[in-house]
C-alpha cells in the first residue's frame, strides 16, 4: 500500500521536472536563433554592396586627372553624310594608245609604275611604220637632191649659163623638198619615233624595226590594256597614266536634298582606310562641283570635291564618307573628345556622385569641329567627364576584372 502510494507522489514531481526541462532548451534554441540572425544582419550591413559594372568609383587623387562640364546648347553646324570614293582627278588623267596599227611587241610598263614624260610603255612593230620610214628616205633623198641642183644653178648664173629664173625654179624646189621631209619627219613622230631613231633614218638609212609607245606625261599607271603580242589599233588607250598628287572625292546626294548643297561649301572627309584615329583621318576640303541632272538608276546627284594627296596616301577607289557641313544651329552638344567607343556604340561617363561615374549610352550625330550635336541619352545640365575619359574607362575595365 505504501509504495503504491509512493509511486503515485513520485509521479507529478517527475512530470513537473520534464516540463522545466523542455521549457529550458526551447529558451535555449530560441536565443540561439535570435543570435545567428543578428550576426547575419550584421554580416550584411558590413559586407559592400556589389558595383554595377558599368559604374566606376576612383580616388580623390584620380578624381582630379578629370574633368566635368554640364551639357550645354552650343552653335553647331548641321552635318550631311554621304558615302562616297576616292577618284582620280580627271583633270590631271592621260589615256596613251598607239599611233599606228601593229602588233605589240614589248610591255615595259605595269600597273602602279611611275612613269617619266617620253618614257616608252611599249612597243608595236607595224608595216605603216615601216612604209613611213620609207616615204622619209625618199623625202630625204629628194630634198638632198634639190638643194645639190640649187647650188649647182647658183654656180652657173654666175657663169652667166642659165637665167635668174632657173635659179628661182630650183630654189623652189628645195623648200618644197624640205618641207616634205619635215612633214614626213613629223609623221614618224607622231607614230613613235624617237628623234635619234630619225637622225639614224636620215644619216645612216637604219629603219627602225618598231614603234615606241610613249609616257605623254608624268605620273602612275593606273590602268593597263595592253598584252603582248595583242594587235593595237590607233585611238585604243593602251595605258592609263595619273597625276595623283591631288585625287576628288566623289558622292552621290539624294535627289530630295541635293537644293541643300552648293559649290564652296565646307566638306570633312573620313577615309577609314588609312586606318588612323577620327581626328587623323579627317581632311578638310570644299565642294567644286555639284551636278546638274539625276541618275535615273540611283535617283542621286553627283559631287566631288578636290584635295591635295602629295604623300599618294589616297588610292583610286577607296571609301570616303563626306561630311557637308551647313547652316550653325543651337542644339545640345558635347565635346568629341568626351565620347568613348564601347562595343561599337557611343557613351559618355555621366557622374554621379563625387568620385562616382556611370558608363552611359548615347546617340550622338555626325561632328561638327571639336563638338557632337546630342540627339539621344542626355538632358541639358547633365555633368559628363569632357577630359580623361579615355583613362576612366579603362580604371573601370581594371577595376571589373579584379
Amino acid at each position: 500500500m505504501s509504495s503504491h502510494h509512493q509511486s503515485r507522489t513520485n509521479r507529478p514531481v517527475s512530470l513537473v521536472l520534464a516540463l522545466a526541462l523542455a521549457g529550458l532548451a526551447t529558451l535555449t534554441l530560441t536565443a540561439c536563433g535570435k543570435d545567428d540572425s543578428a550576426a547575419a544582419a550584421v554580416a550584411a550591413a558590413n559586407t559592400p554592396a556589389e558595383l554595377d559594372p558599368m559604374e566606376v568609383k576612383v580616388s580623390t587623387e584620380m578624381a582630379t586627372s578629370f574633368k566635368t562640364a554640364a551639357v550645354i546648347q552650343s552653335d553647331v553646324a548641321s552635318v550631311l553624310e554621304i558615302s562616297g570614293r576616292i577618284e582620280a582627278n580627271e583633270r590631271k588623267v592621260t589615256r596613251i594608245g598607239a599611233a599606228v596599227t601593229g602588233r605589240v611587241t614589248d610591255v615595259l610598263a605595269e600597273t602602279g609604275d611611275r612613269v617619266k614624260l617620253g618614257q616608252t610603255l611599249a612597243r608595236v612593230a607595224s608595216p605603216e611604220l615601216t612604209t613611213a620610214q620609207l616615204a622619209y628616205m625618199r623625202a630625204s633623198a629628194t630634198a638632198t637632191l634639190a638643194e645639190r641642183s640649187a647650188e649647182r644653178a647658183r654656180q652657173l648664173i654666175a657663169a652667166d649659163v642659165i637665167g635668174s629664173a632657173e635659179l628661182q625654179r630650183r630654189e623652189s624646189e628645195v623648200q618644197i623638198a624640205r618641207a616634205e621631209l619635215r612633214a614626213a619627219g613629223d609623221q614618224l613622230k607622231l607614230m613613235g619615233l624617237s628623234s635619234d631613231a630619225l637622225t639614224s633614218l636620215r644619216v645612216q638609212g637604219s629603219v627602225a624595226p618598231n614603234a615606241a609607245i610613249t609616257a605623254s606625261a608624268s605620273g602612275i599607271v593606273i590602268e593597263r590594256q595592253i598584252s603582248q603580242g595583242q594587235v593595237a589599233q590607233p585611238g585604243d588607250p593602251l595605258f592609263t597614266v595619273a597625276d595623283l598628287s591631288s585625287v576628288w572625292v566623289v558622292g552621290a546626294l539624294p535627289e530630295q536634298i541635293a537644293r541643300s548643297v552648293k559649290t564652296g561649301q565646307n566638306v570633312q572627309i573620313d577615309v577609314p582606310a588609312l586606318g588612323l584615329t577620327v581626328e587623323e583621318a579627317t581632311i578638310a576640303g570644299k565642294i567644286i562641283y555639284v551636278g546638274d541632272t539625276v541618275s535615273p538608276e540611283t535617283r542621286t546627284v553627283t559631287i566631288r570635291t578636290q584635295v591635295d594627296n602629295k604623300d599618294l596616301a589616297l588610292k583610286p577607289q577607296m571609301l570616303a564618307t563626306m561630311k557637308i557641313q551647313g547652316a550653325m544651329e543651337k542644339t545640345l552638344a558635347i565635346p568629341a573628345l568626351a565620347v568613348v567607343r564601347e562595343n561599337d556604340k557611343d557613351h559618355v561617363y555621366v557622374k554621379k556622385a563625387e568620385n562616382h561615374y556611370r558608363l552611359t549610352p548615347v546617340e550622338l550625330g555626325a561632328a561638327s569641329g571639336e563638338l557632337r550635336p546630342v540627339i539621344k541619352g542626355l538632358s541639358e545640365g547633365t555633368q559628363i567627364v569632357i577630359e580623361g575619359a579615355f583613362h576612366l574607362n579603362n580604371e573601370r575595365k581594371r577595376a571589373e576584372l579584379e
